[in-house]
């Protein structure tokens, strides 16, 4: 065995203290609950700040701690955890949240050292992770259920650890790979928000099973394509499966249509997109910034309707919204991907004429492609959400202005004050407002 494998063991065993709060679920006071707790993970890194040499220092120890001669990750994850328990014990964060967060991370880092061990492809070293810490967190909430702890449906449970272990992944990979606190705390509270929005009454376990066999079989595509980078991946499938989930079947095909299209059309002809100096980075493998910037806006639009289905509201101005952030962000890329193929640019200020791949140069193909890609997008809102003419209208229109946004912002603030990825959330962000505006009248 390894001493990756061994220290992710050790971890593991310590994450298992976490199954000390179910226990205590109710059966004694706040304060008794609290120290029985958190005091363990006190306990853990009080003694890892003072451990400098011995087995338990060899055991704990990663490169970055023999450099410094005391266990700071060891003593970062307990605090990390104590965090967590104090949230439990004096928030109100849910015994599921809580055990799920702590055993996505060591189930899931246990796991990957188990295949990395044997394997090195990168694509398979995150799956591990992303499995193995979906069981370990499914097993943790269910064995929290017979300890005494109020625990959701096997459904729900999968849907939340495997949110959970994508945005674990997420992070690790995006940020770094030992950030345990980071990981934990984000962890517990996206899955404690899952908890509150109570999806039971409104989500079925046929569309969970779906949603999960789908998004794992884009996101391996995605990957396999070179269409997304692992974190561009990974933030993909996270929000596939929260389209999915929290909104419908139709909120995940619009979001995969931009995904696919988009994906497809920055490696068309990239080879004289490179020489022209206008080629997506990375191959044409789009990061997690990338997506995100993209899909922030119709992130939000889903989740803020699963909260409205929640309370019972009128939900659907969040449907014009999201579609409204898809089609401008499909109507930019398409633009800028063809359009950015044909010479004599003008500036969509000023009309001058500008070289290609000038931030803000406009063609009037990358127009039509745009055009079209908001359309696309329009025609499927039709069919999913059931819009009529002056809906479908609505949308084409607001991928446009998104459009448009995008291009005077990169003609006068892109490369000084917004990068491109702060454009493409802004125009997104303009196209939803005015979707969501808008649908307010045509509904």
């Amino acid at each position: 065995m390894t001493g990756d494998v061994r220290r992710a063991g050790g971890y593991f065993l310590v994450g298992a203290l976490s199954l000390i709060a179910p226990v205590l679920d109710g059966a004694t006071s706040s304060r008794v609950a609290a120290i029985t707790t958190v005091a363990p993970f006190a306990f853990v890194a009080a003694v890892a700040l003072a451990s400098t040499r011995g087995p338990l220092f060899e055991l704990f120890a990663r490169d970055s701690d023999r450099e410094e001669g005391r266990l700071y990750g060891l003593a970062s994850f307990a605090l990390a955890v104590a965090g967590l328990a104090v949230l439990l014990v004096g928030f109100e964060l849910p015994t599921a949240a809580f055990v799920a967060s702590v055993f996505v991370l060591t189930t899931g880092n246990l796991g990957q050292m188990l295949v990395a061990t044997r394997l090195v492809n990168p694509f398979v070293v995150v799956s591990a992770f992303v499995v193995s810490g979906m069981a370990g967190a499914i097993g943790a909430i269910f064995l929290a259920g017979t300890l005494g702890a109020t625990t959701p449906s096997l459904p729900l449970a999968t849907f939340f650890a495997a949110s959970g272990a994508l945005l674990a992944a997420l992070i690790r990979s995006a940020l770094h790979v030992r950030d345990d606190s980071l990981v934990l705390l984000s962890t517990g509270l996206v899955i404690w928000f899952l908890l509150e929005l109570g999806l039971g009454a409104t989500t079925s376990s046929t569309q969970i099973a779906v949603g999960l066999g789908l998004t794992v079989l884009l996101g391996g595509l995605a990957y396999g394509l070179g269409t997304a980078s692992i974190t561009g991946m990974l933030t993909g499938v996270l929000l596939a499966l929260f389209a999915v989930v929290l909104g419908g079947y139709g909120w995940f095909v619009l979001l995969m249509t931009f995904f696919g299209i988009g994906g497809l059309a920055s490696k068309y002809r990239y080879e004289e997109k490179l020489d022209r100096g206008i080629a997506q980075e990375n191959e044409g493998a789009r990061d997690s910034g990338n997506v995100l910037a993209n899909s922030a806006v119709a992130l939000v639009a889903v989740v803020a309707y699963a909260g409205a289905v929640h309370v019972s509201m009128d939900a659907s101005v969040f449907r014009f919204a999201f579609a409204g952030a898809v089609a401008a962000a499909l109507a930019d890329t398409l633009s800028s991907e063809f359009g950015g193929l044909f010479d004599n640019p003008r500036l969509i200020t000023t009309f001058e004429r500008v070289e290609a791949g000038t931030d803000g140069g406009v063609t009037l193909q990358g127009v039509v492609a745009g055009l079209v890609g908001s359309g696309c997008i329009a025609g499927l809102g039709a069919l999913f959400f059931g819009l009529a003419v002056p809906g479908t209208v609505t949308i084409l229109a607001a991928g446009f202005v998104g459009m448009t946004v995008d291009s005077i912002l990169g003609a006068t603030l892109e490369g000084g004050r917004l990068d491109n990825q702060s454009v493409n959330l802004l125009a997104t962000l303009s196209a939803g407002l005015v979707a969501g505006a808008a649908g307010l009248v045509v509904l």
